[in-house]
């Protein structure tokens, strides 16, 4: 363990370089831990928030405020739900309880939508009711588990089972017969397989950063990365990455190589675009209203618990054999993707049969596409997803 931290804190060193200090959270800062750098978003840790800040308690209430739900016909709750052995922590949001059903399948895999989705969510509940959950190690679900317990529960599967049980309980709940379910990063292999396994429960797929490809991601992600290392004699870039070279290659793909080959891309803007460092990103659980210091510190937990775990399933997971969808899906791209790469994607997508199939690019995202284009994500929801809650399949 003790290793472990050492090389997160030479990690962290690295993404520091390009923020800007806050007296406030630098006294607080704990190390960095990579959300599994697969699909992966970087966590730095703000866990302990000194009470001195009052800054952040005053900010956290106006948002508060500004995101409650006043619509007499809205719905705005939060709830624990026993499901997979465990107590999950559930959030569901919307201006009138009528529309669709929404629900986000998020990142990491312990890296939760609910402490930032208050940057971009508000607009999507006029025209849906958006569910959140924390997976299991994720966050608030983290916390309300004796969650080392289950260090030997942590499969592809069980997260898809999950998923499945979240979306049924959602749909009795709100008398809804279907959902449309949302993945981003991580939580499209969830999704996927999810809709594989139970198609009707769902009106229709949006895949956002899908995986298709593991390995090919991998390879992808190494080689743009060294080809702009190589353009800006990057020195320190190309002697990183040439240290795992060939990469993935057969070596095993360890939490240090992995680290290493996302770290690079993510620079050179492959998680967000036109940006190396993700200040904004990385300090929004901060101001989150449904989230405390105690939540904050489970996010950087749960990496930690889950990194690894999943690796080999990971790298094994490959959807290009998969000919057929059941129901329709729609593919979101950033443009400049290079965390999980849309190539691998738009190869399936052409001889993939499904009763309804659409590609969208977004020419100035990256990996986040919500947070990078939230103007043209909403458009695209109510536009191009919304009719889809009556498609027939």
């Amino acid at each position: 363990m003790t290793k472990n931290r050492e090389f997160y804190r030479y990690v962290l060193s690295f993404h520091l370089s390009s923020l800007s200090p806050n007296v406030c959270m630098m006294k607080s800062l704990k190390i960095l831990i990579l959300s599994f750098a697969i699909i992966a978003i970087p966590i730095i840790g703000y866990a302990q928030i000194s009470d001195s800040c009052a800054i952040y308690r005053d900010a956290r209430k106006v948002i508060q405020d500004y995101n409650k739900v006043v619509s007499p016909t809205g719905i705005d709750e939060t709830f624990n739900a026993e499901v997979g052995g465990l107590k999950q922590w559930i959030s569901v949001k919307g201006q009138d309880k009528d529309n669709p059903l929404l629900l986000f399948i998020h990142g990491g895999p312990a890296s939760p939508l609910s402490p930032v989705s208050w940057l971009y969510q508000k607009p999507l509940e006029e025209y849906f009711t958006v569910a959140n959950y924390d997976q299991r190690f994720a966050g608030k679900t983290f916390g309300l588990n004796d969650t080392l317990s289950f260090k030997n529960n942590v499969t592809i599967d069980q997260y898809v089972a999950d998923a499945i049980t979240i979306s049924e309980l959602l749909l009795k709940k709100y008398h809804k017969q279907h959902l449309i379910l949302v993945g981003h990063s991580w939580g499209t292999v969830v999704a996927t397989k999810a809709v594989l396994e139970k198609p009707g429960l769902f009106a229709a797929y949006i895949g956002i950063g899908q995986v298709v490809d593991m390995l090919a991601n991998e390879n992808l992600g190494f080689e743009y990365a060294m080809k702009i290392a190589l353009q800006e004699k990057n020195e320190k870039a190309i002697a990183e990455l040439k240290s795992i070279a060939p990469y993935p290659g057969k070596q095993p793909i360890t939490r240090e190589r992995l680290i290493i080959a996302r770290k690079w891309p993510q620079y050179y803007g492959g998680l967000l675009a036109y940006r190396k460092n993700f200040y904004y990103f990385f300090n929004a659980p901060i101001l989150s209203p449904d989230y405390s210091k105690a939540d904050i510190e489970n996010i950087d937990k749960g990496n930690l618990f889950t990194l690894g775990r999943l690796i080999p399933e990971l790298m094994a997971f490959d959807l290009s054999k998969v000919g057929k969808f059941p129901i329709p899906i729609i593919m979101l791209y950033g443009r400049h993707d290079y965390t999980t790469p849309t190539a691998p994607v738009e190869k399936w997508m052409k001889t993939l049969k499904a009763p309804y199939k659409k590609e969208i690019w977004f020419e100035n995202s990256s990996h986040m596409i919500p947070f990078e284009e939230p103007g043209k994500f909403l458009i695209t929801l109510v536009n191009e997803v919304g009719p889809l809650k009556d498609k027939k399949h």
